[in-house]
């Protein structure tokens, strides 16, 4: 049972690492694709930078959980 335990344990944290690991990939991307957008004049530049989704609410709560579960390991 011990070793079931640790087996599914190493699990857990692999996908989550992984899944972190994503997390990160899409929120450049994204990034990099708002740059795009912007640089054809395809997003409206406000001064508050509110529709870049790189400094979106959504954005900045998903780096901190990728920090705090790093900080975990």
């Amino acid at each position: 049972m011990e070793k079931h335990n640790h087996v599914l344990t190493e699990a857990y944290r692999s996908m989550l690492h992984q899944a972190q690991k994503l997390q990160v990939e899409e929120e450049m991307l994204m990034h990099k694709l708002y740059g795009v957008m912007a640089a054809h004049g395809l997003v409206k530049k406000n001064d508050d930078n509110s529709n870049n989704p790189y400094n979106s609410r959504t954005a900045q709560h998903s780096n901190r959980e990728v920090n705090v579960a790093q900080e975990e390991q």
